[in-house]
């Protein structure tokens, strides 16, 4: 196990050196493959994060309108407003990531 998750490791942080091997040094240095790492981990986290804040978010507005039938319109309602911010936190990270992708910020 541990043997695994350090060869995966050690592939992740020496992919954009052995890529960016036959470039000239003089292009920007380590910005360009940590741009890529930061942006790659940076929608990770975000999409399983929102991923589970959605999930517990619908859990909990069905067991509310188990609960109280007669509120259910005004709980979806609620629900479909917090899932569409929830999503909104995905779509931030997915903008910045692009940034950090394509944006050349040094030359």
């Amino acid at each position: 196990m541990r043997r695994t998750l350090m060869l995966t490791v050690l592939a992740v942080l020496g992919a954009p050196v052995l890529a960016h091997a036959a470039e000239p040094a003089a292009t920007g240095g380590w910005i360009g493959p940590f741009a890529v790492i930061a942006a790659g981990i940076g929608m990770a986290i975000a999409a399983g994060l929102c991923g589970l804040g959605q999930g517990r978010a619908v859990a909990s507005a069905v067991d509310a309108m188990a609960r109280q039938p007669g509120a259910a319109a005004r709980i979806q309602t609620a629900m479909i407003i917090g899932l569409a911010l929830i999503e909104s936190l995905a779509i931030y990270v997915l903008v910045v990531a692009m940034i950090l992708l394509f944006v050349q910020p040094i030359r």
